[in-house]
């Protein structure tokens, strides 16, 4: 394989940006050649966060972690059945933590040239702000990141492959 691009990483959350930003990925690394991984994290700082706020019990959140770990498999199983469809196979990774640090920590173990990212939502506040794991991601990881959008144009370039 040829260029600086050897091994991408795509961040799923179970959003449509993640599923259209693992699309392309998909679509970039057939024509690249590069290896692609699929990465989901089950984010226990907001569990903690609202066992704490007493809003969950403690029993009512090991439910509910089972239930996002569910999610992921669910999610992850799809990144990989769209990779199939383009004969792409995909590495499937999921952990659970702090979503920004887990990826940064992924990206450093995995040895990844690019991070591929759905699209960032809009921020509304200071709070919506520093909560924004996939803003935080952007900022804090050490490689390359590209961001995707416009989902239209995504499917198009999927289908054409």
């Amino acid at each position: 394989m040829k260029g600086p691009i050897k091994k991408i990483l795509v961040y799923i959350d179970g959003s449509e940006a993640s599923i259209s930003a693992a699309m392309y990925a998909i679509a970039f690394a057939k024509t690249s050649g590069a290896s692609l991984s699929a990465l989901y994290v089950v984010n226990t700082r907001a569990l903690n966060d609202l066992v704490k706020a007493r809003i969950f019990l403690q029993t009512e959140e090991d439910e509910y972690h089972h239930d996002l770990e569910k999610d992921a498999e669910r999610y992850l199983n799809h990144v990989k059945k769209l990779g199939e469809e383009k004969n792409i196979e995909i590495e499937l990774l999921s952990l659970s933590g702090t979503v920004h640090r887990e990826i940064k920590d992924e990206i450093k173990r995995g040895d990844f040239d690019l991070l591929v990212i759905g699209g960032i939502s809009q921020i509304r506040s200071r709070r919506d702000e520093f909560f924004n794991e996939t803003d935080r991601t952007l900022r804090s990881v050490t490689c390359p990141v590209l961001v995707v959008k416009d989902d239209d144009k995504v499917w198009d370039i999927f289908e054409s492959l």
